[in-house]
């Protein structure tokens, strides 16, 4: 008897702690495990090995949904054989989401309008090796797919972004850089 009724006023406390009129907060009994520190992908990261905050994932693991890049390092064997399913597709959505990852990761160093270490950005004035502009006539002559690729897997000093923009989004910042290129009245030779 004395059981039943300890079960039964631990179940009504139980479901009394459930209820939406409890104003109180939750409390925390280890914060570092609620509040995380954020790091941006190209901050300084004092616990990295190297001070980027741009990490590589795990070894050995594998992103949900993600293809392998079949063309590794090969930027000639990607240039002629990948194609981009969405070329000249400007939609809103597109150029939208191509925007949205070309401001997150492309812009610090290319510029808002991708005018590289020339001018429109403040890091990219400032490196030793000024990123290119994407309105040049150089860029503007590469594939789609070399573009992708250089985007996946780096170039000179810019690292790879293939774990940093996801693969279902990479075209579309394809797309939107040649937005740019169109939209740009001028070009530039470097």
């Amino acid at each position: 008897m004395k059981l039943a009724k300890l079960l039964l006023i631990i179940s009504f406390l139980g479901l009394a702690a459930c209820s939406e009129q409890h104003p109180e907060p939750n409390i925390e009994l280890i914060q570092d495990m609620m509040e995380s520190p954020a790091i941006k992908a190209q901050e300084y990261d004092e616990n990295s090995p190297n001070h980027s905050g741009m990490r590589l994932p795990a070894e050995n693991t594998v992103p949900q949904g993600f293809v392998p890049y079949k063309y590794g390092v090969d930027v000639d064997r990607a240039s002629k054989e990948n194609k981009n399913p969405i070329a000249g597709q400007n939609s809103q959505e597109i150029l939208m989401t191509g925007q949205k990852f070309f401001e997150t990761n492309c812009m610090v160093c290319h510029g808002m309008q991708g005018q590289g270490g020339l001018k429109d950005n403040s890091i990219g004035e400032k490196m030793a090796l000024k990123p290119p502009s994407l309105l040049s006539e150089k860029i503007r002559d590469y594939n789609d797919a070399r573009i992708y690729h250089i985007i996946s897997k780096g170039q000179g000093v810019m690292g790879p972004y293939e774990s940093h923009i996801p693969q279902a989004y990479r075209w579309q910042v394809v797309n939107y850089i040649r937005h740019l290129q169109s939209n740009s009245a001028k070009t530039v030779t470097k």
